[in-house]
């Protein structure tokens, strides 16, 4: 049963802003700080406490600003966390913020008026962000893969390898969106308790049916020493749901837009083929190559990959690539 802190909301946000809260007690003070410093005030801020087992909602609790609930609910993941907020929100937008990231003063305000210039054509503004420990700007790798600045619609002669990186390098943390476009596309991943990369099947179907906008400055700072699965996992990385369960991203694409589906489920499928048959798992490469890839998808990156990692080989190869000190594993985050 989800119980609520009874505070009184803003009476009419400009933003609601979503902070899913696992586990999170030695950085959601900061998260809370960075969000209550914002220079625009018309917001609330509402933490979906994902059935922590620590004291991070004790200290959502202690906070008195009345423009923060607190939202209890049995673990569910990441992506339920973040529907329930949004759900729960009175702003026509949304922001999201990871209970270890934070943003400058100024984010959300300037994320309203660059919105309100584009007008309500464009559903999402998604920004750069400084990376620590570093520090590091992301838009120096937006720069090499060639996103764009400003307005962006996806057509059926756009490059699979840029959506491939527009998917790696949209976050929750730096991305304000339209509630009813979120509302329209069914919010992030949320089946089974998905941990991995369940805002990446709500970005591809976003991409793939409304225009969007992009910003390199950077103004949201992620603690990636503080990240749990997108970073510091151990071993080979779980499977996209975008290819574990592809029928809702294939039900939203527009039918022009289905060649271009195909090439990027191709890509992703062939470079997490290439991984898992790195780490000696060729039967759960096979099974993707199997399901995505066709003969005509030679010209695409990692293809060689993906159909070398269904061979025992493959191994041998990752065994190799170790020894000269490539890691694989975190390329395939990139």
């Amino acid at each position: 049963m989800s119980e609520a802190v009874s505070v009184p909301r803003v009476s009419v946000p400009r933003v609601s802003v979503v902070v899913p809260l696992y586990n999170k007690e030695p950085y959601i003070g900061r998260a809370l700080d960075s969000i209550l410093a914002q220079t625009l005030a018309e917001i609330e801020a509402i933490v979906v406490d994902d059935g922590s087992t620590d004291s991070g909602a004790g200290v959502v609790s202690a906070c008195r600003d009345p423009r923060v609930r607190l939202i209890r609910q049995a673990n569910a993941g990441p992506g339920a966390a973040r529907n329930r907020g949004v759900r729960e929100a009175g702003a026509d937008l949304v922001a999201w913020l990871d209970a270890d990231d934070s943003w400058e003063p100024g984010y959300l305000a300037e994320s309203v008026r660059v919105l309100e210039e584009y007008g309500q054509a464009v559903a999402s503004l998604t920004w750069a962000m400084i990376e620590y420990p570093g520090p590091f700007s992301t838009a120096v790798r937006w720069k090499r893969i060639g996103i764009p600045e400003g307005r962006y619609r996806v057509t059926a002669s756009t490059a699979p390898e840029l959506m491939a990186g527009f998917l790696a390098h949209m976050l929750p943390s730096s991305t304000v969106m339209r509630r009813r476009v979120f509302l329209a596309l069914g919010g992030f991943y949320e089946k089974n308790r998905c941990l991995y990369a369940e805002d990446a099947y709500l970005w591809l179907k976003l991409l793939l049916t409304s225009e969007v906008a992009f910003c390199s400055r950077a103004p949201v700072h992620k603690d990636c020493a503080a990240a749990e699965l997108s970073t510091n996992l151990a071993g080979v990385r779980p499977v996209e749901p975008f290819l574990l369960d592809p029928s809702g991203v294939e039900t939203a694409c527009p039918p022009e837009l289905h060649p271009l589906l195909h090439s990027v489920l191709a890509l992703r499928a062939c470079k997490t083929a290439g991984v898992y048959g790195y780490f000696g798992q060729p039967a759960r490469a096979r099974e993707l190559v199997r399901n995505f890839v066709r003969l005509s998808d030679w010209r695409l990156p990692w293809f060689f990959a993906g159909l070398l990692g269904c061979t025992p080989l493959a191994k041998w190869a990752g065994a190799a690539a170790r020894w000269l000190g490539w890691n694989l594993r975190q390329s395939h985050a990139q």
